[in-house]
């Protein structure tokens, strides 16, 4: 079986929010390393090239596929902001975040995924509430 892709990486965080371009991108990212790591208690590790992620679980598909993960993360992507809030969203997981995605301002998701253009779109109490939900979930999901 194939090795996951995304696996931690020697990189130091700081370095690489550090040469994130564009600069309001950076500064974005120092906002959004200091929210998780208050909402999760947790430094962060770089998972991949650019994933920034906080926490660790181990998970295995029914199909046999196992492997590592962040528990929570964002990646401070060129056109949006990728974070990783959610678990890859069963019906449960649906209905405990709409209400705060309802409240969150300009944003758009996917399975596991919420994208932001700029932190100034949406409103950051409630990102943080979703970040410590998320992270109170995974916890319970995988207790490891």
């Amino acid at each position: 079986m194939a090795e996951a892709k995304t696996q931690i990486t020697e990189v130091d965080p700081r370095d690489f929010i550090a040469a994130v371009e564009p600069a309001a991108k950076r500064e974005d990212a120092e906002v959004l390393d200091a929210l998780f790591r208050r909402a999760t208690g947790e430094d962060p590790k770089m998972w991949g090239p650019s994933i920034i992620g906080y926490g660790e679980y181990h998970y295995r598909y029914e199909s046999g596929r196992e492997g590592d993960m962040c528990r929570q993360g964002f990646s401070p992507r060129k056109a949006k902001h990728s974070l990783y809030i959610m678990d890859c969203g069963d019906e449960s997981d649906q209905a405990a975040f709409a209400p705060l995605l309802a409240r969150l301002g300009k944003h758009k998701t996917s399975k596991a995924c919420i994208y932001v253009n700029k932190l100034a779109d949406v409103d950051l109490d409630v990102l943080e509430e979703m970040v410590a939900l998320g992270w109170k979930r995974s916890l319970e999901r995988h207790p490891e």
